[in-house]
């Protein structure tokens, strides 16, 4: 079964340097209907002005992934981590007992476009880390499903303490791909931008789509040109 959950049904945080979508429940935004996917708590789509940013504030018990579709974001954190997250990265930070950290675009002339996504983690208590990683086969334009994180860290992905691969396509007009789903499993697709047909359903640039009880996903480009998606293997 898919369940479509389309870009325009997401709750928004709009201030004067932060536009945000975001597909669950988050902040000000609540929906007791959307309070996440299985593990799944946030899928938050980001825009942030020139030189603006987060402050350093604290996170604890989550296992967050940053994506950049677009520009560059600057990391800071209570572990002495300092990095510029650029498209191609994914970076993950284990908050566990507890992380402070700072994110801001690292332009001072260019927007920065990115997501941010939380799962809950297999046990609280863990204890805080940070991993950056790129996923080189993605610079290669088009093509299958590239495992950027999973339980693991397999492929050259990051490692996150959960049960969960997170695969990420850029398909074109005429490029697919297939995932199997084990029995048990579910799966969340995000189209990060462009477009992409699942099922037969074709979904547009912030839609999503939670999958359960099937055996197999087919992933197709779409119709105008393609896009690129992340797709969540969930317990």
């Amino acid at each position: 079964m898919l369940t479509i959950r389309r870009a325009t049904e997401r709750g928004r945080t709009h201030i004067d340097w932060l536009d945000s979508r975001h597909t669950f429940s988050f902040g000000e935004y609540y929906d007791p209907k959307s309070m996440g996917f299985r593990v799944l708590r946030v899928i938050n789509d980001d825009r942030v002005d020139p030189g603006q940013g987060f402050p350093t504030h604290s996170h604890r018990d989550m296992e967050i992934i940053t994506y950049v579709l677009e520009g560059a974001l600057e990391h800071r954190d209570s572990l002495g981590t300092g990095s510029v997250i650029r498209p191609g990265d994914v970076q993950r930070m284990t908050a566990g007992t507890g992380i402070r950290h700072s994110e801001f675009n690292a332009s001072r002339t260019e927007p920065v476009h990115f997501l941010q996504i939380w799962l809950i983690p297999e046990r609280a208590g863990l204890a805080p880390g940070y991993e950056q990683k790129t996923i080189a086969a993605l610079s290669g334009g088009s093509g299958g499903l590239h495992l950027a994180a999973s339980r693991d860290g397999g492929d050259g992905g990051v490692t996150v303490h959960q049960d969960v691969s997170l695969y990420i396509a850029r398909l074109d007009g005429t490029s697919g791909a297939r995932h199997p789903l084990a029995p048990g499993r579910h799966a969340y697709l995000h189209v990060a931008r462009g477009k992409i047909t699942v099922g037969g359903h074709e979904l547009d640039d912030g839609d999503g789509v939670a999958v359960t009880e099937e055996s197999a996903l087919e992933l197709a480009g779409g119709s105008r040109g393609g896009g690129e998606v992340l797709l969540f293997d969930l317990p």
